[in-house]
């Protein structure tokens, strides 16, 4: 077995992909992109109206299994529509992990609600289910239909699982902690298009699912987002948010809340509609490379490259390198996660 040093561990991933620089995740587009966007501008079909949207909508909603799939600007905001629809207010807290984008956090803030972080685990980079239960069993307390902070006086309102890198966190067994406590899910599964557990795709579990198609992503929009749910009323309340809450009449224009122009532009949606042509292709060459540092890592001693959990199948996003605590200086406990590979 090799021990680990940093130029080796560089020779090895050049290895792979050659020398650098690289980018995260370049996006590919070696389909009919390009033909789909001329016609979109051909046709003065680039803003958020038009039948483009719907069918990039329907082609989510068919690959994720969802009932209601709603296309919007971003992933983030998709998490912050997500709360605002199920009710999460103004001081509020949110649990969120320890381990995720600032995105994830962000969504919660800008409604002002609190994020509550909660511990991670190495296994598959998600909420540690044992240390949460524990946890809300010691500082919580259920008063009716609310689960209270103790500590703080606030309602525990939300949990938001984030499958972290494309890997599939334990979202089952949270689900069932959620329940217990009365808490809404909201599944940030932003790198999780094309992820699994127990062959149901993330995003689909909780009571929304937020899915980025970033220019990092495994399929692009250039910029957009997309919420899942299979909640009839909640979806309702998504459409209505996200379309400035207009209510639907033939010529009025009329409102009954605060909305937001949320909305996927048809430009973005026929790049997304040409780029989920090639998903499986996408996928299946994210798999074929962490199978070529699969066979690089294995090699080492106290360094492995992070593998799809039991029952879970992995988009593998971003390849990750784990340093096991034992090839730590300094007697530091717990493991070192890179990622980015």
């Amino acid at each position: 077995m090799k021990k680990i040093s940093a130029n080796l561990v560089v020779e090895s991933i050049q290895k792979v992909i050659g020398k650098g620089p690289h980018q995260l995740h370049e996006p590919l587009f070696f389909g009919k992109e390009t033909n789909y966007l001329k016609n979109t501008i051909k046709q003065n079909l680039v803003s958020s109206t038009g039948e483009y949207v719907n069918k990039f909508e329907k082609k989510i909603k068919e690959y994720t299994k969802a009932k209601f799939a709603i296309a919007v600007v971003n992933g983030t905001q998709a998490i912050y529509i997500s709360l605002k629809a199920c009710g999460v207010k103004k001081d509020e807290e949110v649990l969120v992990p320890a381990l995720t984008f600032v995105g994830t956090v962000n969504a919660i803030s800008y409604l002002d609600a609190k994020p509550h972080f909660v511990d991670s685990q190495i296994k598959n980079f998600g909420i540690n289910c044992l240390k949460l239960e524990n946890y809300l069993n010691k500082i919580s307390k259920l008063r009716g239909n609310k689960c209270i902070n103790k500590l703080t006086g606030k309602v525990i309102k939300a949990i938001i699982p984030v499958h972290v890198f494309g890997h599939p966190c334990d979202i089952q067994n949270i689900i069932k902690i959620a329940k217990k406590f009365n808490l809404i899910v909201v599944e940030d599964a932003a790198e999780a298009l094309g992820s699994f557990y127990k062959k149901k795709h993330l995003g689909t579990f909780g009571d929304v699912g937020c899915i980025s198609f970033n220019g990092n992503k495994i399929i692009t929009t250039g910029g957009g987002g997309a919420l899942l749910t299979n909640s009839k009323v909640i979806g309702k309340k998504i459409e209505t948010i996200y379309k400035n809450s207009r209510i639907d009449h033939k010529w009025e224009y009329k409102f009954n809340q605060l909305g937001f122009n949320y909305r996927m532009p048809s430009i973005n949606a026929q790049l997304g509609i040409a780029q989920m042509k090639n998903i499986n292709k996408f996928l299946s060459s994210k798999r074929k490379l962490y199978q070529k540092y699969y066979l690089i890592f294995k090699k080492f001693k106290d360094l492995r490259i992070m593998r799809e959990p039991i029952n879970t199948k992995s988009n593998y996003w971003l390849q990750t390198i784990v340093l096991e605590k034992s090839s730590l200086k300094n007697g530091n406990k717990g493991s070192v996660v890179v990622s980015g590979l």
